[in-house]
């Protein structure tokens, strides 16, 4: 797994853009200037927001996610090597792009297109 496979993925999602704010080689996907995911310019994980803190220590709890240094407790950070072509690696960056972009003002969302299948869980 690499930043190149999350990159790929991130930038299918609508109105997805990567910055790269504090410089030094992170890679920071938002979508309308608000942040989903996050690749360290060090350590080889990503970093994806959860539906809530509980969720985050859940994965944390099954080994499947660790706690992601700098961000709210609602975020886990996911090592890139042990995601080699694992789908829940779509799923997890596609379900932190659709909270983000839920709590994005209505007028903000009508203008990004549709949400990506894997994000659209019914909930």
């Amino acid at each position: 797994m690499s930043r190149e496979r999350v990159n790929s993925i991130c930038g299918t999602f609508p109105g997805a853009e990567v910055s790269d704010p504090r410089g030094g080689g992170h890679d920071a996907w938002k979508v309308s200037g608000k942040m989903f995911a996050c690749i360290g310019a060090v350590n080889e994980a990503v970093s994806v927001k959860t539906p809530d803190i509980e969720t985050a220590e859940l994965l944390i709890e099954a080994g499947e996610a660790e706690r992601a240094r700098y961000f709210h407790k609602s975020w886990v950070s996911l090592p890139l090597q042990d995601l080699d072509d694992d789908p829940q690696l779509r799923f997890r960056l596609a379900r932190s792009y659709r909270l983000v972009r839920e709590g994005l003002p209505k007028k903000v969302q009508a203008t990004l297109g549709p949400l990506p299948p894997e994000a659209d869980d019914g909930s």
